[in-house]
């Protein structure tokens, strides 16, 4: 996609890539862990589900300090239209939730070798996606 009056820029707002690891290495895969099973809890309250949701949708944040990319243009910042609610709902419904956890159980598997760590780091960053069809 081209934008008029330059080439936009992409912004990542991250710490680097030693600081990522170490962070996963001792705090984040606990702290991922627990959040994940929290989210679950959360589904099956019924009530408190959207909570469950956030939780999933900042799980690359919480796990690996990795925020999602901001495209900057001349004209200011892009924003990706979403689904509709009704669409992203029933996807959660349907097939959101246990495609998240398989997700999330083979990212953590990828995790435990180095040579998986990006690539783990990588399915991490697609779980909200997964789970409602989130667009970033």
């Amino acid at each position: 996609m081209t934008y008029p009056g330059g080439t936009p820029i992409i912004v990542k707002k991250e710490p680097g890539c030693l600081v990522q690891i170490l962070w996963f290495v001792f705090i984040g895969w606990w702290l991922g862990s627990f959040a994940v099973t929290a989210a679950y809890i959360f589904f099956l309250l019924i009530v408190t589900i959207p909570l469950g949701i956030a939780i999933l949708n900042h799980i690359p944040m919480i796990m690996a300090l990795r925020q999602p990319d901001r495209l900057i243009t001349p004209y200011g910042e892009v924003r990706v239209p979403q689904y509709p609610f009704l669409v992203r709902a029933l996807w959660f419904i349907v097939v959101g939730w246990w495609l998240a956890a398989i997700a999330l159980s083979v990212g953590y598997l990828l995790c435990m070798t180095i040579i998986g760590l990006p690539l783990g780091f990588w399915i991490f960053d697609r779980v909200p996606g997964l789970l409602t069809l989130r667009r970033d």
